[in-house]
């Protein structure tokens, strides 16, 4: 007789549970110390960037086509009213001039022997007319080769700098090609740009007050226009500086919108988490880094206005680098 050898359920679970293996816990992440970034309550809202330029600038061209043959003017430096700052090949319109100089004299002494011939009623009116035609169409003549003789020198229209050299000696230019570029001494404007939103406590006139190179001032609003641009729906604001001085031409600047209301919080660029087409800051919540996508408006200098996502009193962690989302942090003081 065959015994049946039947094991208790319980013993059988307990063989199996002693075979399997749990799977090791990761060790905890290490603590990061951080520093906390500057969240402004009202950020840079109410101050439009621009730029300090001259009031008198001009990119110099040519309407003709010919080599560059000499260059006088360099970076940097200072020239007057008037002065020769490229000269441009001129054989053919040399050649130009003196057959139009010739016409000219021609034309001249036909012209006064048909008068002198009228004056004794030997020529008819028709045939003075014609030569007084003849006459003012070949002084037309010179006077156009002339013309061209002079997009040949390129001369400064005001005294100032030169900020850019575009061509050297032996190039060959074009019709509106730029050559140099000049900008005049003295008054200085801001030029920046601005939204409607912006724009609606702005008007031509008005005064307001701006900073650069850590220095204030004030300016006069001379030119103002909204949404010109269509991608960024954003116009441009033009504004004289008054009577300050010791500021320099192409440094930033921010002018002081009056009226604008505050677009609520504002972080620092230091403190973004690009990713994509996202972008967020890490806040410090109950000792650890929360990653926290935001809404963002326009960045105005070192802040970026905050439209959605952050809370005032919120801990928002200064350049983050390597943080990853719910690594314990250690904020130092």
């Amino acid at each position: 007789m065959k015994r049946t050898l039947i094991l208790p359920i319980t013993a059988l679970l307990a063989g199996l549970a002693c075979g399997k293996h749990e799977a090791p816990q990761a060790p905890p992440m290490p603590a990061a110390k951080v520093r906390l970034a500057a969240v402004d309550p009202a950020g840079d809202a109410g101050w439009i960037a621009a730029t300090l330029t001259a009031t008198r600038r001009a990119t110099l061209s040519t309407r003709m086509a010919a080599s560059v043959t000499r260059v006088f003017a360099n970076e940097g430096q200072h020239v007057a009213e008037g002065a020769l700052l490229v000269s441009l090949s001129d054989g053919d319109l040399q050649g130009g001039l003196k057959a139009a100089e010739t016409a000219v004299a021609a034309a001249q002494a036909h012209h006064r022997r048909i008068e002198a011939l009228s004056k004794i009623n030997a020529s008819t009116p028709s045939e003075l007319e014609m030569a007084a035609t003849n006459l003012a169409q070949a002084q037309a003549g010179l006077a156009g080769v002339k013309a061209n003789l002079a997009y040949t020198q390129i001369r400064a229209p005001f005294a100032g700098i030169v900020q850019s050299r575009m061509v050297n000696e032996g190039a060959f230019v074009g019709p509106g090609q730029p050559l140099v570029e000049l900008e005049g001494q003295g008054a200085l404007e801001l030029e920046g740009t601005v939204s409607e939103q912006e724009a609606r406590s702005l008007r031509i006139g008005l005064k307001v007050p701006f900073e650069a190179d850590g220095k204030p001032g004030t300016a006069e609003i001379s030119a103002l226009s909204t949404g010109g641009d269509p991608v960024s729906h954003r116009g441009t604001i033009r504004a004289r500086i008054l009577g300050a001085t010791g500021f320099r031409s192409g440094a930033f600047a921010r002018i002081k919108s009056p009226g604008a209301a505050p677009e609520g919080l504002s972080v620092p660029r230091s403190a973004l988490v690009v990713r994509g087409e996202l972008s967020g800051v890490f806040v410090a919540r109950d000792g650890k880094a929360e990653l926290r996508w935001l809404s963002l408006g326009d960045a105005r200098g070192a802040a970026v206005p905050v439209r959605a996502g952050l809370k005032a009193g919120e801990q928002v962690i200064d350049n983050p680098g390597t943080l990853v989302d719910g690594q314990p942090v250690e904020v130092s003081k």
